[in-house]
């Protein structure tokens, strides 16, 4: 049995603790929060005890620890919860700086102990399926991808000004999805972006809406495109084309039902955003978690899969202001 340290006990604090409730071999043993209020209630919920996050690091009882909490304090965090030995689940972004990522390398591999970077869509059963169809061959040698990742609405002004930009908050999840499907590392990207949702988001100093080339050394392709807005809902689409044929994952829907009158067929509407349409997702990391600890098993993705994640949001950041490819 693990017992799991909960440090962060917002939206995905609150995800995780109702995920650890239900899984066998691990348990919510600690929660705690900037807000005591809401790290009292999520322990109410979970049966687990309220403590500070020093507290949580330096018990000797607590297996491992799942971050959770803003991305500034990711890499004090990791640093301590390292050296008291624990194991570390962390939320993306590991940090928004590379050269700090490196020292949390660093930390973890001195320390020698198990780190998990949460790159849930990895664990989509969809995405899994196309994967491993991949793998097998079904459709011969990879030659395009394409992924499409919009959002239903922008976030608060607030969340833009501190999240590091679209490349690093959201398109990063895109990027890791490109390396676990294409198979091989890709040597170039390159990338274009702009502001069409909301003006206040280019007076922010981001940009909303964004595509992004990939090569291989191969010569393998695959094109990101992403948006802080679709009218018609949570957009998350996968397609890959190979030499023997076509893979394609399709967006979530709330059911099933389809209606078809003198108008025309209509189906219901998607998942109304990431917590709901990757529901599964969230779950299925974590048992994978879990059951690495229990077992002793390494784990994926790893917190160099997090570093290179990190390295291609930069380098199209760079491409977007310079408007040249970059080599990565």
């Amino acid at each position: 049995m693990v017992n799991i340290g909960l440090l962060g006990a917002g939206r995905i604090g609150q995800v995780h603790a109702r995920i650890l409730m239900s899984l066998e071999g691990a348990t919510a043993a600690a929660v705690s929060d900037f807000l005591p209020e809401a790290a009292g209630a999520l322990a109410t919920k979970t049966g687990a005890k309220v403590m500070t996050s020093d507290d949580i690091i330096a018990d000797p009882n607590i297996d491992a620890v799942v971050i959770g909490t803003p991305t500034t304090t990711h890499y004090d965090i990791i640093h301590q919860a390292a050296e008291h030995g624990k194991a570390i689940f962390c939320e993306k972004p590991i940090d928004l700086s590379v050269a700090r990522i490196h020292d949390c390398i660093k930390a973890v591999s001195a320390a020698g102990v198990p780190f998990m970077t949460a790159f849930n869509r990895r664990f989509d059963p969809n995405f899994m399926k196309v994967e491993a169809q991949l793998r097998r061959g079904a459709i011969g040698d990879v030659e395009m991808i394409t992924i499409q990742s919009r959002d239903p609405s922008p976030p608060p002004i607030g969340y833009i000004k501190t999240s590091g930009g679209l490349f690093r908050d959201m398109m990063i999840h895109d990027l890791d999805m490109a390396r676990f499907l294409l198979g091989e590392e890709p040597v170039e990207l390159f990338a274009h972006a702009s502001c069409l949702v909301d003006p206040k988001i280019g007076k922010a100093g981001d940009i909303d809406t964004a595509m992004v080339s990939l090569k291989t050394a191969s010569g393998k392709l695959c094109q990101i495109s992403n948006s802080r807005r679709a009218t018609y809902g949570y957009d998350q689409r996968i397609e890959v084309h190979g030499s023997g044929g076509m893979l394609r994952a399709d967006n979530v829907l709330t059911d099933t039902v389809e209606i078809a009158t003198g108008d025309g067929y209509r189906k219901s509407a998607t998942e109304p955003f990431f917590l709901e349409r990757y529901a599964a997702a969230y779950t299925n990391e974590m048992a994978h978690f879990v059951e690495c600890l229990n077992a002793g098993k390494p784990m994926t993705p790893s917190i160099e899969d997090g570093l290179k994640a990190q390295m291609m949001a930069d380098a199209a950041d760079e491409s977007h202001k310079t408007g040249k490819p970059v080599t990565l």
